[in-house]
């Protein structure tokens, strides 16, 4: 059996997930690099974003894409300012105590857990994307005359896939400018440097907390506990460094759960975890403290 197809369509599914994976983890990275909290909230926060794009692409009404686009700007802004409304009037009021914000945001999630049961149900009701056509992976080989070139392995990908990919690349392209490139990350970087300092010099401390809690949150999946993942190999506040790991795992999740079992895939995750835990609890990318 040829395996170049096979591997190439396992590579495929991994960095759809590596993608979403990515997003997701570099939030709560973003969360804890600049604040230092722990939001255990954060899967809440993606899980609403996705009911309210299922509500603006239900009631919007007209062609697939019309829906798709709307949800695709109004989910993040709704969620990003409830993130923001929940900073201000729960964690800026414990004064972002770690302790006390992990018990804040264990409450949150239970709210918002059951108040999107009450209001949505427990049902999965997917979101029509505006565009899927399948597209034949470029594996092919030379016809019996010798010029035509056709696909004998049948495996394909679809746009929609492809499209993930991309859109995830150049979000993360963004915040990487952002932090770097920009006045607003350079008061986030200042305040994840040393927020006295930071408060001394005049940056609004509180302000940038807010804005931070609420990107983190337009940037939340459904994966378990691979977000989660990510950030402990990766190093918990290390943008690049859960990225990275994000590709490692996500590549790794769909290669595996190709050739062999989604379980095995979880497993070796899960080990992979355990060994970083052990020999770099600090993460591949993360430095310990002081």
């Amino acid at each position: 059996m040829e395996l170049g197809p096979y591997i190439l369509l396992a590579t495929l599914e991994g960095a759809v997930t590596a993608a979403v994976l990515a997003l997701t983890a570099v939030g709560l990275s973003l969360v804890f690099g600049v604040m230092r909290v722990v939001n255990i909230a954060h899967g809440e926060f993606f899980m609403l974003g996705a009911v309210i794009a299922w509500y603006v692409a239900h009631y919007m009404g007209g062609h697939p894409a019309l829906g798709f686009v709307a949800a695709l700007v109004l989910a993040p802004l709704l969620v990003g300012g409830l993130a923001v409304a929940a900073d201000m009037t729960i964690l800026k009021r414990i004064e972002y105590d770690p302790e006390r914000t992990i018990v804040a945001t264990i409450g949150l999630l239970y709210i918002i857990q059951q108040l999107t049961l009450m209001t949505y149900g427990p049902e999965a009701r997917p979101v029509e994307p505006p565009f899927n056509e399948r597209i034949a992976l470029p594996w092919f080989e030379f016809g019996e005359d010798g010029r035509d070139f056709y696909y004998p392995w049948g495996l394909s990908t679809t746009s929609y896939k492809l499209a993930v990919i991309g859109a995830a690349a150049a979000v993360l392209a963004g915040v990487w400018a952002m932090m770097t490139r920009t006045k607003v990350g350079l008061l986030m970087r200042a305040t994840q440097a040393d927020r006295e300092m930071a408060l001394a010099f005049g940056i609004p401390v509180e302000r940038v907390y807010a804005i931070v809690f609420g990107i983190g949150a337009e940037l939340d999946i459904n994966h378990s506990f691979l977000y989660l993942f990510m950030v402990i190999i990766g190093g918990l506040g290390s943008l690049p460094g859960t990225v990275v790991a994000a590709i490692i795992i996500g590549l790794s999740d769909g290669i595996i759960s190709v050739f062999f079992s989604p379980t095995l895939a979880k497993i070796l995750a899960t080990l992979l975890v355990g060994l970083v835990l052990v020999f770099r609890p600090q993460g591949l990318f993360g430095t310990r403290a002081a």
